[in-house]
């Protein structure tokens, strides 16, 4: 069988054994790719080839340690117990080979005695992190023309803060983050060392380092390069699209994650599902669903949402350790926001909650929210408030543990909680507080940490500018969609949607109702040119709106 084509990135090393390279090269790739699972079995191939050499279980060391999306502390006790004794086991290997290896290899070598100090874990590892840190930091003053370990250095950096490298109130290096050093070494390497535009390494990291910055734009062209750079990496190919989603390009989202799908599922047919790596799978669905909501786009969300149940299996959600329930079950629970965002009312009430209620309770939760929202959408308020009362238990049932990638599912209830009781307080014509529920569910979102996607599938703003619009408080629903779009300043770059059509439409009638005459021209036109991919009528932000029913039955006759 013809292996993957993980592209033509090499670090050679002091090996007589070429296949025994070409296997440390893949395990390499794999590695910049976050298919931890599959580099350790090519690093331990290389080790088969040629049992001299040092680098391959230096690889395995590196590669079954943690990581910027499986730090030490998501890791269960005996999970955590399990990928500290390889890695410390392999670290003994690569130096009781060390003397054959160059001086760059030694370095990489030698720093794994501080990332991998002892087999036997302790309460808090993150001390560990930061001595490997301080030992990269180093090695990297030594050999600072060494694009191979100026990324493991930058990855050490990342690892000490994952996914908090930036405050995004301020727009500043998050306090305690390596954010301006890992900066400095990628964008160093960006403008003076040949080859590290090409280096899959590089590319990958700084789009995270990037993603939640003020300026992620900043990492377009790396993007660019990144997604075409390792075609059967799935995870590469779909990097690209963290910033894709924040520069407002919906339909790269939606395009690059199918083909990330794609060289996933040529893993996945050969590995299976029963692998951390299925995570990274189901992220790339995730990311097509998400973009297919901001284009007003169905279908393509429906066939992710297919792709997920199809590679999905219950048993391995049934695994103990590593808690594959807590890390993913969430992912299965998507069907119900698809339905409430695109105002499919008579599907959602005809949803019904899983067989296991426990072992998928974020789906459970979520089935219930969707049928309450859509109750109270067609006015069967009665219902609504029966069906509520489910959801709340159902919300009860949900554990601390379960996770939706850097989101916790007990977050994302709460602003399921606020957004079920602000539509039925609507239909009730309760306005104002269906308004304070509204807002505080706007507020609880803006609260999350960041991820990409974010946990929460649909901006609550959509709902409340457009119940807003609705009663003629024409001011406050401008100001929900000029913050959605980044128009109005008070949001950070992280959390807004630019040009999503949603926003886009509840701002253009806003202008319109206060008969403005100038910006309305910039807005409808970037509004045409979101309706023109969107596949359903638009009638308002938010298919709960009346405006929304209407555009719907008019374009049904």
């Amino acid at each position: 069988m013809k292996y993957y084509d993980l592209g033509t990135h090499s670090l050679p090393i002091s090996t007589s054994r070429s296949e025994a390279q070409t296997w440390f090269d893949r395990g390499l790739n794999w590695t910049y790719g976050f298919n931890h699972g599959e580099a350790i079995a090519c690093y331990k191939r290389a080790s088969m080839l040629d049992p001299s050499a040092a680098m391959p279980w230096w690889g395995v060391a590196y590669a079954a340690g943690p990581n910027y999306n499986l730090p030490w502390h998501l890791l269960d006790p005996a999970g955590r117990a399990r990928a500290l004794g390889e890695a410390h086991a392999a670290t003994q290997e690569a130096l009781s080979r060390i003397d054959g290896a160059s001086p760059l290899e030694r370095s990489l070598i030698e720093a794994l005695q501080a990332r991998y100090p002892q087999a036997d874990p302790i309460d808090d590892l993150s001390p560990w992190d930061h001595a490997f840190a301080d030992a990269m930091r180093a090695a990297f003053a030594d050999h600072p023309d060494s694009l191979d370990l100026r990324a493991i250095y930058v990855e050490s950096l990342l690892t000490l803060t994952p996914w908090q490298m930036w405050d995004l109130q301020t727009g500043q290096p998050a306090e305690g983050a390596a954010t301006l050093e890992a900066q400095k070494a990628l964008e160093d390497a960006f403008d003076s060392h040949p080859g590290a535009m090409a280096h899959p390494g590089l590319l990958h990291l700084y789009v995270h380092l990037m993603e939640m910055s003020p300026t992620p734009e900043k990492a377009l062209k790396a993007a660019d390069v990144l997604r075409r750079l390792m075609p059967d990496a799935g995870h590469l190919v779909h990097m690209p699209t963290h910033i894709d989603i924040l520069c407002g390009d919906y339909q790269n989202v939606v395009i690059w994650n199918e083909q990330a799908v794609k060289a996933d599922l040529k893993f996945y047919r050969n590995e299976g599902a029963f692998n951390i790596y299925t995570g990274y799978r189901q992220h790339d669905y995730h990311f097509v669903i998400y973009g297919a909501m901001f284009l007003g786009q169905i279908e393509p969300a429906r066939a992710a949402l297919k792709g997920l149940e199809d590679t999905t299996p219950e048993e391995m959600l049934r695994v103990p350790s590593p808690p594959m329930a807590d890390f993913f079950e969430s992912y299965l629970s998507f069907e119900p926001h698809v339905l409430v965002r695109f105002g499919c009312w008579d599907e959602a009430i005809a949803l019904q909650p899983p067989a296991d209620p426990e072992l998928y309770c974020t789906k459970t939760a979520f089935v219930h929210y969707a049928r309450t929202i859509a109750f109270a959408a067609t006015g069967r308020v009665a219902e609504a408030e029966t069906e509520e009362q489910v959801f709340l238990e159902a919300c009860a049932r949900v554990p601390e543990s379960r996770l939706l990638h850097n989101n916790r599912v007990v977050d994302l209830l709460e602003i399921a909680k606020e957004m079920v009781r602000g539509e039925v307080e609507y239909r009730k014509a309760n306005h104002d507080a269906a308004f304070d529920h509204l807002r505080r569910s706007v507020a609880l979102e803006d609260a999350l940490p960041y991820d990409e996607p974010w946990g929460w599938m649909q901006p609550a703003r959509h709902a409340l500018g457009a119940l807003l619009l609705e009663q003629g408080r024409h001011d406050e629903a401008e100001a929900v969609y000029r913050a959605d779009l980044g128009l109005g300043g008070s949001l950070s770059r992280a959390s807004v949607h630019p040009d999503n059509v949603w926003s886009l439409k509840g701002l253009h009638d806003c202008l319109k109702a206060r008969g403005e005459t100038v910006e309305i021209t910039q807005i409808r036109q970037r509004l045409d040119l979101a309706l023109a991919r969107a596949d359903r009528a638009v009638g308002a932000s938010c298919f709960c709106a009346q405006a929304a029913m209407r555009a719907t039955q008019q374009a049904a006759e």
